[in-house]
């Protein structure tokens, strides 16, 4: 009888254990949800094993709650992975607690979201999608993970709970899981929705995007932080497409740190004169050769200019537009990108192959209106600063022209703006 009773007590200890990530079925509401968390639970419960067993640079608890502190999330509900929906879609959703702190002195948005997803959701996903990839009820992984950054607010020192949330589609995570290099994981990344305290932000592996500078970044406000489930977020539609192979047994590391700073670039008149000077000859035949096409402006020929700590080349061109009178300066500018702009990327990136001397290629346009009574486009100048990386995503067609500007940098008379072509587009206003 003693023997009885010391095994129900162990028991007593190890059921627990066993569903101490994955969130019981009956807690469930949706039917079918519920369904699938019961049918899968076998697969769940593993999968909050090889969680738990992934080595961390700092504290990572998976939980039901964001933005505790470490000691109450140590007696928190820890049951987080279940099937939930995102926008009408069955998702594998996966939430957590992780106990690292960057300074917003040092780092930007970008870099704490891509730090977070380096050593927290990476990992994950290496677990997860060879467990799911050939289960068609999986329509798409999603985390919400709270991080914690240290900066001033009114000069005061302040530690505050920032929450980064990341949104795959099944091909996406499998591209990314499955990459052999690089470029194909950062292809799967543009294809992915992240979202750092509700704002859309994008995720660099290499960490060549633009970032926000240190002044910038403890400049914005402090928002309160999302709660769980809080964010809506679209998941990429599925296609018609064949799942890559199967996806060998993942073998768990280390995760990386940080990544060491870049070189600073030498952006100094003399450097960019310098510049200019090897890049003449190129230069000369690029703008002979594209002129018919890009309508380069005769007294502003191509130049290096400095932006936001990297080099440019700057092209100055015209854009000649059939809109007529009335439409919004964002209108404009999303109808010179449509319309001019990226058909002249590949045919310059052409000229460009592997050059590393310098970060990216602005295009400066002036815009003027077909119809000779309006002149409001005649004060409108635009400029979109690209990044190679983004550059190279999109001469490859693994990114479209929204996820290429929303990498770079758009100005219009000046003037940072964020520029949406689908609803600039929609409406005259």
């Amino acid at each position: 009888m003693r023997r009885i009773s010391l095994l129900l007590f162990v028991l007593s200890g190890v059921l627990p254990l066993a569903f101490a990530q994955v969130v019981s079925p009956l807690e469930i509401k949706d039917p079918e949800l519920r369904a699938l968390q019961e049918r899968y639970m076998d697969d769940l419960k593993q999968l909050g094993a090889d969680v738990v067993s992934i080595p961390t640079e700092y504290s990572f608890y998976l939980s039901r709650r964001l933005d505790l502190d470490e000691q109450r999330q140590k007696r928190a509900d820890q049951r987080s992975i279940r099937f939930d929906r995102y926008t009408g879609k069955t998702v594998l959703e996966i939430t957590g607690n992780y106990y690292a702190a960057y300074s917003t002195e040092k780092m930007g948005p970008e870099q704490r979201a891509r730090e977070t997803f380096r050593n927290i959701v990476f990992p994950i996903l290496k677990v997860a999608v060879p467990r799911f990839q050939n289960n068609t009820s999986v329509q798409g992984y999603a985390f919400e993970i709270s991080h914690h950054i240290l900066g001033k607010v009114m000069e005061v020192s302040m530690e505050r709970p920032e929450n980064l949330v990341v949104v795959l589609s099944p091909q996406s995570a499998i591209q990314l899981v499955a990459g052999k290099d690089e470029n194909e994981q950062q292809a799967a990344l543009l294809k992915s929705e992240f979202y750092l305290n509700a704002k859309p932000v994008t995720i660099w592996l290499s960490g060549e995007g633009p970032q926000l500078t240190a002044q910038q970044s403890a400049a914005e406000p402090s928002d309160p932080p999302p709660s769980g489930n809080s964010v809506g977020v679209e998941i990429a539609r599925g296609t018609d497409e064949k799942m890559p192979g199967a996806i060998p047994a993942p073998t768990l590391k280390t995760p990386k740190s940080a990544d060491p700073p870049a070189p600073t670039r030498d952006t100094s008149p003399q450097a960019l004169a310098s510049l200019l000077a090897a890049k003449k000859e190129d230069l000369a035949g690029m703008v002979k050769e594209l002129d018919h096409q890009a309508h380069f402006v005769s007294y502003a020929p191509p130049s290096f200019v400095a932006f936001r700590k990297a080099v440019y080349l700057q092209l100055s061109i015209n854009t000649n537009l059939a809109e007529p009178p009335g439409g919004s300066r964002y209108r404009l500018a999303a109808l010179a990108f449509d319309n001019h702009v990226s058909h002249l990327i590949r045919s310059v990136l052409g000229y460009f192959k592997d050059d590393c001397q310098f970060d990216g290629i602005g295009f400066s346009t002036n815009l003027h209106l077909a119809s000779k009574t309006d002149n409001t486009a005649s004060s409108q100048a635009v400029e979109f600063f690209f990044p190679f990386s983004a550059l190279r995503c999109y001469e490859k067609f693994d990114c479209t022209g929204q996820q290429l500007i929303d990498a770079g940098t758009v100005l219009i008379n000046g003037e940072r703006v964020r520029l949406d072509l689908q609803i600039a587009e929609g409406g005259s206003h």
